[in-house]
């Protein structure tokens, strides 16, 4: 299992967590019944190694000063446009015990009715998910190929497996195979209009 190494901080005011960012540092904080809310740091490229190696559900080790714990990333935050970890918060977990997670749901194949000029509309794009949390699946796959114009897949419908248990309701939607945005017919165009005929001179004759 992975091992991440973390440190204490004291630091809290927006300076100081500058600071840990130019050094290369991440700020996080630790959840969890051992650890209440404990402030620690992590290198940023040891996390990114970290997230590529177990995903965002994934369980791994969080070394703090020899002390190593089950943690889970809980949330982050994220500079997109630096493509820069901002803050991280990691879970304490219990291995013994099921926790509720959301986990994505990944499309897979082209569907028949989008082939048919039809529309895919995805209602949900995550699922909460029930599990030990060694068995949290990293993603919940559905199969679209057979999916027609018209026809719509529920939450009962993705695969389940017997480590987990989905929470979401089974008759709720997860997407739908609309059929094609209809094209407005245009107005028939009538003949031209004749044009008008020039009016006749009439010839004035002189009374004599």
């Amino acid at each position: 299992m992975t091992v991440l190494q973390a440190a204490k901080r004291s630091g809290r005011r927006g300076s100081q967590l500058t600071r840990i960012r130019n050094e290369g540092g991440v700020p996080a904080v630790i959840y969890g019944k051992a650890f209440g809310n404990e402030p620690v740091t992590v290198d940023e490229a040891a996390l990114q190694k970290t997230l590529k190696e177990n995903g965002k559900n994934g369980v791994f080790k969080l070394d703090l000063n020899g002390r190593q714990t089950d943690v889970m990333i809980y949330n982050i935050q994220s500079d997109t446009l630096k493509n820069e970890i901002l803050h991280v918060d990691f879970y304490a977990v219990d291995m013994k015990s099921e926790i509720d997670v959301a986990v994505p749901v990944t499309i897979v194949g082209e569907a028949a009715g989008v082939k048919n000029g039809g529309v895919l509309q995805q209602a949900l794009f995550e699922v909460s998910v029930r599990a030990l949390p060694a068995d949290i699946p990293e993603s919940l796959e559905v199969d679209v190929s057979a999916l027609d114009i018209n026809e719509t897949l529920q939450v009962k419908d993705i695969a389940g497996g017997d480590k987990f248990q989905i929470n979401n309701e089974p008759e709720e939607v997860l997407l739908s195979i609309l059929p094609p945005a209809e094209t407005p017919e245009e107005a028939p165009q009538g003949d031209e209009p004749e044009a008008a005929a020039e009016p006749e001179m009439k010839e004035e004759t002189e009374e004599g």
